[in-house]
């Protein structure tokens, strides 16, 4: 009996002791937050903000191009036939008309002169006819249809004349002309590629923009580019915008023309074309970090008496620091730069900061 007690006894002295550790450490916690120098609850929240003004801003672009020929086209035959001329000078320059190649109408010239020489026979029968029909000799009928006769040989004639003029290819434009795809004495048909003629004093540069930039570039404006192999920067003159938008890149499609012939510049070569938007002096313009991107809008925090106040807000263009706001600010607002996320309506402000 006596041992069971002894043993009670140091238990519950055990568990004493262990209370009044516990009740210690509680203490010691008290006075160590008690002297701690972080902020109250409900005291204001530090932020940084900038003054809204305005300043010259212009975005610089670099978009992809391709430079392509003036006018391209592929050489090939009007009618199937063999190839009894070649006048392809590989990269060679040509003038409009100039024969390129010509195809065997040997048979259509034996067919023209069979057509002449039965136009003479009836032209000389039309003339006896009308000799005959002044003096009463013939009637009116038969020289209508010796008329007619000739007229009919003459518009055979024509036809294979036009035959004869498609087994002759001729350029349809000066330019240079590309690789030959065949040889002479080979039979060709519509498909057959003989080679290509390019426009080459004169290129077309072709480059997309973003759609909100579309309404900038109009006919005459001026664009820089530069190609791989040359450090220099050449400057291209915007023909015509696209007449919509491409919907799956939302971009518009612009075309700006390249004068002279630069041997550095060739048709379907990669360019890089430097764009520069804006330059207006009254552009008002934030910080980009004070802009909050939203799932439908942009919106920025007001300072105003030590309360946020949200903002809907419009953008335009920007540079590396700032961004243009076309709607939604004043000139002299205070937006917040810093601490956007942890900002609520009801939250208190305190400035430390204002650029």
């Amino acid at each position: 009996m006596i041992k069971h007690i002894t043993l009670l006894l140091k238990f519950s002295g055990l568990c004493l002791a262990i209370l009044a550790l516990f009740s210690a450490c509680k203490e010691e916690s008290k006075k160590i937050s008690a002297s701690s120098p972080g902020p109250s609850r409900g005291a204001p929240l530090p932020v940084e903000a900038f003054v809204v003004k305005t300043k010259n801003l212009a975005e610089n672009l670099e978009v992809p191009g391709t430079l392509q020929a003036f006018e391209e086209t592929d050489i090939r035959p009007e009618i199937s036939g063999r190839l009894v001329r070649l006048n392809i000078t590989e990269g060679g320059a040509v003038a409009k008309g100039d024969l390129l190649a010509k195809l065997f109408d040997d048979d259509l010239q034996a067919q023209l002169k069979k057509l002449q020489v039965q136009l003479d026979i009836a032209q000389k029968t039309l003339e006896r006819q009308q000799e005959l029909l002044k003096i009463q000799g013939i009637s009116q009928q038969e020289v209508d249809l010796s008329e007619l006769q000739v007229n009919n040989i003459k518009a055979d004639m024509e036809l294979v004349r036009v035959s004869i003029s498609k087994t002759e290819i001729r350029a349809p434009y000066a330019g240079r002309l590309g690789l030959r795809s065949i040889s002479l004495g080979a039979y060709v048909t519509p498909t057959s590629l003989i080679t290509t003629l390019r426009q080459v004093n004169q290129l077309k540069l072709d480059f997309t923009v973003p759609e909100k930039y579309g309404d900038l570039f109009r006919k005459g404006r001026p664009v820089n580019f530069t190609v791989a192999g040359s450090d220099r920067t050449f400057t291209a003159s915007v023909l015509a915008t696209e007449a919509a938008v491409e919907a799956a890149t939302r971009t518009l499609k612009v075309r700006a023309t390249v004068a002279g012939n630069d041997s550095a510049l060739l048709p379907g070569t990669f360019a890089k074309v430097m764009l520069k938007i804006g330059g207006n002096d009254q552009s008002l313009i934030v910080p980009t970090q004070a802009v909050i991107p939203q799932a439908r809008n942009k919106q920025v925090i007001v300072y105003k008496n030590g309360s946020p106040d949200f903002k809907i807000v419009d953008t335009g263009i920007r540079d590396e620091t700032f961004v243009q706001i076309l709607d939604g600010l004043k000139e002299g607002d205070t937006v917040l730069t810093t601490g956007l996320l942890a900002i609520r309506p009801d939250s208190k402000l305190k400035l430390v900061k204002v650029e």
